[in-house]
């Protein structure tokens, strides 16, 4: 049975080691937000302010935190939030009066793309920028058929929650969805890029039986909710062809890949050669402004943009747009993806020096400053095992989840600022809860 991902790492009502306050705030949430949201760990953290790499909770405690990619420069960092502050102190509305801020950050923008990608849509989420999306690409094939990988997340809108399996069984998939099975070199033999690109075409088959057009292939370029896999670099490629020989789109999700996460590349689709039709933006494009985009090849655009109007009233806003501007200024300035290849190859290695004294440290994918490590028992997926992992770190001080659709590997992704000496003192926490 799918694991429900909003369930891995999640705290369950009335249990939890809580203090009288945090057990009356809990109470609030509940009564005032409804039943539908969730709150991380077994005892959930009370955070009240952040800087750089860490969180600070009610009583002083500080956090590493080597999970919130939204922060993805380190928390408040100072040039996004003095840009975010000067401009909402000069100049906010949206797209629908010139203004050239909006302008200067596509600009941007675009010149860390492909040439062929040359056009922009600017959206407040991913899962805005993914919605957004499907619609240019039914628009443009005449298809409705969508193919995803069997645990795959890429939103919260009624469209692509309908796509989006790690949601679990409470969210139903579209009848024009597939899934595929992840691309997993454990799973799948021989060639990995054939393998997957068979998987697709299966897919294709099913779709064209039920008398669906394909659509749109849509993949996390790092398959994050899947469990993280990277390699080897270039396995996407034949399974963007079969969907376009199918007639549909390609979709790189880059919410949580993108913008430099992957190391030495800004964006994941990068590492495999291809060139997606669309790259949907997200999460770390405001480093915790609500700004997203959808970048785009022209010809894609044409049908949609010749026939609908788009506009969203806070996608594109001057105030979002000087926000993503300083966050590119900051991954330039501070040389960002280098210091993901570096410090992320770093991490790596210790966490396979690990592996060779802790039996229950298997697989490990990686690439920059995104890890999956798989936690088993006897080689088995040991879910149980990755959450008391995830709950022993955060009672240490630091922070990470877990994910995949066993719930076994650990998610670890630390701000992109994170130093030698701090991926040790994750390493060295690491251990130590190794060690029940």
């Amino acid at each position: 049975m799918k694991r429900d991902e909003t369930m891995v790492n999640a705290y369950v009502p009335g249990q939890g080691n809580l203090s009288v306050q945090d057990q009356a705030l809990v109470a609030r949430r509940q009564r005032l937000l409804g039943p539908a949201y969730r709150l991380f760990y077994e005892t959930p953290v009370h955070l009240v302010r952040g800087a750089g790499v860490w969180l600070y909770d009610a009583e002083g405690k500080a956090y590493l935190d080597c999970y919130n990619n939204v922060a993805s420069l380190g928390h408040c960092h100072p040039h996004v939030t003095q840009a975010t502050a000067k401009q909402a102190a000069t100049y906010a509305s949206h797209t629908r009066y010139l203004n050239e801020v909006v302008l200067d950050c596509a600009e941007k923008l675009l010149s860390h793309f492909p040439p062929a990608l040359s056009q922009v849509m600017f959206t407040c989420t991913g899962s805005e920028a993914n919605d957004l999306a499907l619609r240019i690409a039914f628009a443009q094939t005449g298809g409705s058929g969508v193919i995803v990988t069997q645990n795959a997340y890429h939103g919260v809108t009624h469209t692509v929650s309908g796509l989006s399996p790690s949601l679990g069984s409470g969210v139903a998939l579209g009848q024009h969805v597939r899934t595929v099975p992840a691309p997993d070199p454990a799973q799948m033999a021989g060639d990995l890029g054939q393998a997957f690109a068979a998987a697709v075409q299966g897919a294709v088959d099913d779709l064209l039986r039920h008398g669906i057009k394909p659509a749109v292939l849509i993949v996390d370029t790092v398959f994050s909710s899947d469990g993280v896999f990277a390699d080897p670099a270039g396995f996407l490629q034949p399974a963007v062809d079969v969907i376009r020989q199918a007639g549909g789109l390609f979709i790189a999700d880059e919410v949580q890949p993108g913008f430099g996460r992957t190391g030495g590349h800004w964006w994941g689709f990068e590492r495999h050669g291809v060139l997606p039709d669309m790259v949907s933006l997200g999460k770390p494009m405001g480093n915790g402004y609500p700004v997203a985009a959808l970048v785009l090849r022209p010809e894609v655009l044409a049908e949609f943009g010749a026939k609908a109007r788009y506009f969203n009233t806070f996608g594109g806003n001057a105030v979002a747009c000087a926000t993503a501007i300083a966050v590119m200024e900051v991954i330039e300035d501070e040389a960002l993806l280098h210091n993901a290849a570096t410090v992320g190859a770093h991490m790596a290695e210790g966490l396979r020096a690990l592996a060779r004294t802790h039996a229950s440290l298997g697989p490990l994918r990686a690439t920059g400053l995104f890890f999956g490590q798989d936690i088993t028992r006897d080689g088995t997926p040991d879910g149980a095992e990755a959450a008391r992992v995830v709950n022993a770190l955060r009672d240490a001080g630091v922070l990470i989840s877990a994910t995949g659709p066993k719930g076994h590997t650990l998610k670890i992704r630390p701000p992109l600022i994170l130093q030698k000496a701090q991926a040790d003192l994750f390493l060295e926490k690491l251990d130590q809860a190794l060690n029940p």
